[in-house]
């Protein structure tokens, strides 16, 4: 209902998703969070629209030129395309052909030649002109026609029905650009010489000709019925079969549709394509990064991390149940030096003396060789120890990072993977929010993606993994606690500064008391920060504190005491 629609955009100007998708339901029909980030979407893109339409309806106005007519379509397009359409012959560009031939005083023969005509060479030399440039009728035609093709390029229902056939018939084709092959040309050998329909090619293989196409290895083209739309634009336009006008006509029409329609329908289905592909691939992306945040943690187990490598050997990091770290070392039981007994001595000695439940493998360079040691080790020892396999993606990146660098100051990168690969067991969520969700590897071309577009959507990933979760307010990192709704990066590092400086949140009430986090931020913040046996014992759950009185009162009703 239009009602709750317009609730829901006043809604927004002042509450985060996640806030209204937890604690506003009544003004959104119960929507989810996936479901209002698509209504936030089509929100911004209506209102993208309405402003270019009054831009455009602005600047056509003040060249003098806005017709009741042209206003009314103007108000009823309804896509961005549409609207651009109608703009294009009103749109300031640069000198055209078109527009040196009207300075030359030929729109009146440009006119003439759509008029049935008994000799158009006779009605050309009315407008030869030295002064002009004009020196011959046939020059004088051909500026002529140069007005015309401007015209039938921009016209909209022209357009709107070339793109639609284009897009139902054309075909993309592919070809290796250079004459031979190359090595670095054998990955795109699939498309060396391809076609497929625009309107049934799958995303990824749009996603693989750009890469080709950039990288200079194919050459993409689009192919479109051609003759069809020329003899529609014949149709429209009216071209007499029997006319003296009708040679000079076809030319222009031509020249229109090859010079200017067809480059532009081209590039716009290209585009069209492009994002489609893009946005699926997102979509997947968005999906993979969601399975790994939302993986179950594994609580309460001392992890042993291992960060495999050969020539650099084994990081191991050993990190109690609640992440500290207890112990580090390097150990090489992999080629060149394959050190097994030594590296499985120093194993046994860091498993007997921190009392190690788990080891968390990376699978990463050297997973392989070493799975077979741990495994190996394992069966001799009999031992209880159990290990799995952890997704080690963007682990080299945030050891390498300034968070990790402020979070380790005295760790190597070696180190710090190692720690990570024992953490991302624990609590995978709490762990890869420290990283760029870009550098988690979550899927294929992600890196030919339009990059703030796929950083906007994993982002938006991250915050309603975090916020459906919650987090324990005491504990939390900085970087885990900047995705919490309403609360800003700064304000992530002033509640950790906050608890180092005087001790943990006894209630949620405290978090006032932090800097520049004020009532609307703890209002949106709340009910996802959880506090582990503080003074108020709704304050571990995610109940929101305006709701703590209705929630009492619920609890006395149904004969239950708070502390049960």
């Amino acid at each position: 209902p239009i009602v709750w629609k317009w609730d829901f955009i006043m809604c927004t100007r002042r509450n985060t998703i996640p806030f209204i998708a937890r604690y506003r339901k009544e003004l959104t029909s119960g929507l989810n969070d996936e479901e209002l980030r698509n209504l936030e979407e089509k929100l911004q893109y209506l209102r993208k629209l309405e402003e270019r339409r009054e831009s455009i309806l602005h600047s056509i106005e003040e060249q003098g030129k806005l017709t009741e007519e042209l206003k009314k379509e103007i108000l009823a397009a309804d896509t961005a395309v549409r609207l651009e359409d109608l703009y294009l012959p009103y749109k300031p560009k640069r000198r055209t052909r078109g527009m040196i031939a009207r300075e030359k005083g030929l729109e009146e023969l440009a006119k003439a030649l759509l008029l049935p005509c008994a000799n158009p060479e006779a009605e050309a030399e009315k407008y030869i002109s030295s002064e002009k440039e004009v020196l011959t009728a046939t020059d004088a035609l051909n500026y002529a026609k140069d007005i015309l093709a401007e015209d039938f390029s921009e016209d909209a229902r022209l357009r709107e029905w070339i793109r639609s056939k284009s897009l139902k018939e054309g075909f993309i084709c592919s070809s290796l650009k250079e004459k031979e092959e190359t090595p670095e040309s054998k990955t795109y050998e699939n498309y060396f010489s391809y076609e497929e329909k625009v309107q049934s090619i799958p995303g990824h293989r749009i996603l693989a000709l750009n890469r080709g196409e950039k990288e200079k290895i194919l050459s993409v083209k689009l192919r479109f019925p051609e003759e069809e739309i020329l003899h529609y634009i014949e149709e429209q336009v009216q071209v007499s079969k029997k006319g003296k006008c009708r040679p000079y006509l076809e030319e222009a029409i031509a020249d229109s549709y090859k010079r200017l329609i067809a480059p532009s329908i081209e590039t716009e289905i290209r585009n069209i394509l492009t994002e489609k592909a893009e946005d699926g691939a997102i979509l997947v992306f968005s999906d993979n990064l969601k399975q790994l945040l939302m993986q179950a943690p594994i609580t309460g187990k001392v992890v042993l991390g291992w960060d495999p490598g050969f020539r650099t050997g084994c990081k191991i990091a050993v990190v109690d149940a609640t992440g500290k770290v207890l112990d580090t070392t390097v150990i090489y039981p992999t080629p060149p030096k394959n050190q097994v007994k030594e590296s499985m001595a120093k194993i046994h000695q860091l498993i007997q003396k921190h009392h190690v439940d788990i080891i968390a493998l990376g699978n990463g360079t050297a997973s392989r060789e070493s799975e077979k040691v741990i495994s190996d080790y394992l069966k001799e020892q009999k031992s209880p120890v159990k290990y799995v396999i952890v997704n080690e993606a963007g682990a080299s990146v945030y050891s390498a990072s300034k968070l990790a660098t402020e979070e380790f100051p005295n760790f190597d990168v070696g180190e710090r993977s190692s720690t990570s690969m024992a953490r991302r067991l624990q609590d995978p969520l709490a762990e890869l929010v420290k990283i760029d969700p870009k550098s988690i590897g979550v899927g294929q071309y992600q890196h030919d993606m339009n990059q703030s577009k796929l950083t906007e959507q994993l982002n938006k990933v991250v915050e309603d993994c975090v916020n459906k979760v919650g987090v324990d307010l005491n504990t939390a990192s900085a970087s885990l606690l900047s995705y919490i709704s309403g609360i800003s990066k700064t304000i992530a590092k002033n509640i950790v500064a906050f608890r180092e400086e005087n001790g943990a949140f006894k209630s949620r009430k405290e978090l006032l008391k932090v800097a520049k986090l004020g009532p609307k931020a703890f209002e949106q913040s709340a009910g996802f920060l959880r506090i582990r046996g503080g003074k108020e014992l709704l304050d571990m759950t995610s109940v929101h504190p305006e709701s703590y009185s209705v929630a009492k009162e619920m609890l006395a009703l149904a004969g239950i005491a708070e502390n049960e």
